[in-house]
């Protein structure tokens, strides 16, 4: 096993819990919910959908390459409700972040994208002459 696999599993079971919380929790996430998106809780569940599939997936050598690009996306997506959260200083459970601490979320998610970028060999990270084949295993 490589130190990819061995990352896409340390990035993936994570995602999966993350994820399940989404579905065991959901009135945590639900107040940083952008109001403009409507139904909080359609969005929380559906984002946990695709946390605990991509969670899965990026594990899988047959799909990492295709999923890093989904949880890179979906990062990006995402990180629309830290910042509402930041912007309308809105508490997470009984968490209320500074200023200081909100930076230091954004640069915790950018370090999570280039990880997953990382993983999937994908730009900036990729390696020269790379083609995803259906069999490959690095």
């Amino acid at each position: 096993m490589n130190i990819h696999r061995i990352a896409s599993i340390l990035i993936g079971l994570p995602f999966i819990w993350i994820g399940i919380t989404h579905f065991t929790n959901t009135a945590w996430f639900e107040p940083i919910v952008p109001e403009i998106l409507g139904d909080a809780r359609f969005w929380v569940l559906a984002s946990g959908v695709f946390e605990i599939l991509f969670g899965i997936t990026i594990m899988i050598p047959k799909f990492t390459k295709i999923t890093a690009v989904g949880m890179v996306a979906m990062l990006v997506v995402l990180y629309w409700a830290n910042l509402n959260m930041w912007i309308n200083d809105i508490s997470l459970g009984d968490t209320d972040l500074s200023n200081v601490e909100h930076v230091i979320r954004a640069f915790i998610q950018l370090i999570l994208i280039l990880m997953i970028l990382w993983i999937g060999k994908l730009p900036p990270f990729k390696q020269e002459g790379y083609v995803l084949k259906e069999n490959d295993e690095d």
